[in-house]
């Protein structure tokens, strides 16, 4: 991460999320921060806590978007959570603790993936050998050194060319019966959410501590059984509580929390009644504030204290306010960024700059039918103005409304292409006007169409 600036993180969103400029460069700087506090004295290392955000800005904006890509490019644990499916605790539904415990699991899977990589190489070669064994099983030889010569060597022969078989892919479809292992572990399911792990207890590991392992019988072909006995293989290489150990650190020291939603739970000065949901709502933000404050949460892998994972909320904000927060929560998000609202413009560029620009994926999708599709400019053009017009007259849902415009205009194409393939076809305005305009212009159409 080293040679992740600010700047090179802000180049890389640019490729997948059109202009919010300012939210970019603030969760850009967050991220560098991270960095930057690892490499501080340690003394000085835990005093530094990480600069929550609050994007605020309209749905389909990009709010979303920037979390999504940068968890990809930082390569950190990332949760994506709504507030609103949380419930102050005395409630039926999730609590709020839930969120870190959803974290870890997470990170431990990411560094479990990526140690099984780091021995896939090994157990590959471990996998090849017991295969071998499968469809050449090996004699029962003399006794006497002297006769079992020529047979080790004979088999050892015929053993170097049936591995010779395997690499060329020769035997692939051949079947062989296997042993597949299995844990008989029913109780896990039994107490799997009873909230017994609040405790710190990890029913998983327990359980397969004491439960048998139990193998099926399996024929399968020679490929399934190679890719079967390398994972194993590559199960029995993993060293488990290396794996629970950085998993937890890195939760604890690089995890990002995206909580979407938060104007949800937000309770609008003078509106609350003192009873019913307004209450909760207001009871999930006081839940909610000390994990963003930082404290310790019990998870079946071990401890997690939260003081230095990054939370970057958003919310639309059109009923409340940040301030119709809790002081508190308030005070927890300190980098406040607001997201504009999409114009023409914006949609244009959305559709054809970003690496995954809907013009593109459609020519991809497309051209797996042998059926090539051009946007012309003028057509690009149209497209825009439709959305903005649409989101205007209904509901405005920001670049989402491209989704909608793009598979009505396209229907009739996806729909044909495999019975007018191979061919060519260009979207001019006057395409477009030909499928939309009618959907476009009928105000009660198309809030149920577009």
């Amino acid at each position: 991460m080293n040679d992740l600036t600010p700047r090179k993180i802000v180049e890389e969103l640019d490729k997948y999320v059109v202009g919010q400029n300012d939210a970019k460069r603030a969760v850009a700087i967050a991220v560098r921060n991270r960095w930057r506090r690892r490499n501080v004295e340690p003394d000085m290392r835990d005093e530094v806590a990480p600069k929550n955000i609050i994007l605020i800005g309209p749905t389909g904006v990009g709010k979303t978007e920037i979390a999504r890509r940068l968890s990809n490019l930082t390569g950190a644990p990332f949760l994506k959570i709504e507030a609103s499916k949380y419930t102050e605790v005395g409630y039926v539904g999730r609590d709020v603790e839930s969120m870190i415990r959803d974290l870890v699991e997470v990170s431990v899977n990411r560094v479990r993936s990526r140690e099984r990589k780091r021995v896939q190489k090994n157990a590959a070669k471990k996998a090849q050998e017991l295969l071998l064994d499968l469809l050449l099983p090996r004699p029962d030889f003399p006794p006497d050194e002297g006769e079992a010569v020529p047979l080790r060597e004979s088999h050892e022969r015929s053993r170097e060319k049936m591995r010779a078989k395997l690499a060329a892919g020769g035997l692939a479809g051949r079947e062989v019966e296997l042993t597949v292992e299995r844990q008989s572990n029913p109780m896990v399911q039994i107490f799997s959410g009873s909230g017994i792990e609040h405790m710190g207890f990890d029913m998983q590991s327990l359980f397969d501590r004491i439960a048998p392992t139990r193998g099926a019988e399996r024929k399968v072909t020679v490929e399934e059984a190679r890719r079967i006995l390398t994972q194993q293989e590559a199960d029995r290489l993993l060293d488990r509580e290396k794996i629970t150990r950085q998993g937890l650190e890195e939760a604890q020291e690089s995890g990002i929390i995206f909580i979407d939603e938060l104007d949800k739970v937000a309770v609008k000065a003078g509106t609350g009644s003192g009873h019913g949901p307004d209450v909760s709502r207001e009871g999930v933000q006081r839940d909610m504030l000390p994990i963003v404050e930082g404290t310790t949460v019990a998870t079946r892998h071990g401890t997690v204290e939260t003081d230095h994972i990054l939370f970057i909320a958003a919310g639309a904000f059109h009923m409340a306010k940040p301030s119709d927060l809790i002081p508190e929560l308030q005070g927890r998000f300190p980098i406040r960024v607001e997201l504009s609202a999409l114009d023409k413009q914006d949609f244009v560029r959305i559709m054809v700059e970003p690496k995954n620009a809907l013009t593109k994926q459609y020519r991809a999708l497309l051209a797996t039918e042998g059926v090539k599709i051009k946007f012309r400019k003028d057509a690009i053009e149209a497209l825009a103005d439709i959305s903005e017009t649409v989101n205007q007259k209904t509901q405005n849902i920001g670049a989402r409304r491209l989704y909608t415009v793009f598979e009505k205009l396209l229907e009739d194409l996806l729909f044909e292409a495999p019975d007018i393939a191979p061919t060519s076809v260009t979207v001019t305005a006057n395409y477009v006007k030909e499928k939309l305009s009618n959907i476009a212009a009928d105000e009660d159409l198309n809030k149920y169409i577009l």
